[in-house]
């Protein structure tokens, strides 16, 4: 091959990855991860049966002290909180409670639900609010008042976070004969 055949492919090939995989802003591939947690992690909680919030494992193995079904939900909402407001650079707009379990005000699964679904709401607002120029801003670190994160990574804490305890969730959910996932995706958060 000669070199104007090879320059000219390797032209060709740049302008078409270019084209091909551009992204489009930072804020949407932070939002999609925030529409996978609402996907699964709503349709999740809202299919979990009310009588069964409380179940927490007992046996076989070491569950000592693990979190409840509700305490999965309502702590993967207030870490939402958390981070969607250091983001944002704002104070939560609810009460987050006393620990990283949410308030324990919320007792009925409609009312963690709600507190789930409003933390969604927000952590778009969070997410469509980063972008090429703000993204690299150190915030408030939600975890360490004395600390700083940077804007994006706080809102990635989001997506992953969830789905680490959503996993949780999963096997609880199905220790009670409840299959994630074939139940109709909830309907959109919203907007706060």
């Amino acid at each position: 091959m000669n070199t104007m055949k090879l320059s000219l492919t390797l032209f060709a090939f740049a302008a078409f990855s270019s084209m091909s995989f551009a992204a489009g802003p930072i804020s949407d591939i932070y939002d999609g991860q925030v529409k996978s947690v609402e996907n699964d992690v709503v349709r999740l909680a809202t299919k979990m049966p009310a009588d069964k919030y409380d179940f927490a494992p007992t046996t076989p193995g070491e569950f000592k002290g693990v979190r409840t079904f509700a305490l999965q939900v309502r702590h993967i909402a207030t870490v939402m909180y958390q981070c969607s407001a250091a983001a944002l650079g704002e104070k939560a707009p609810v009460d987050l409670g006393k620990t990283d379990n949410g308030p324990d005000t919320l007792k009925t699964k409609e009312q963690i639900v709600d507190y789930l679904k409003g933390a969604v709401a927000y952590a778009h607002k969070a997410a469509q609010n980063l972008n090429e120029k703000n993204q690299l801003d150190d915030m408030a670190n939600p975890f360490n008042p004395s600390g700083k994160m940077k804007r994006a990574a706080t809102v990635g804490v989001i997506g992953w976070h969830s789905f680490d305890h959503y996993g949780q969730m999963v096997v609880y959910a199905r220790m009670n004969g409840v299959i994630p996932g074939d139940a109709p995706a909830p309907a959109p958060a919203k907007k706060q």
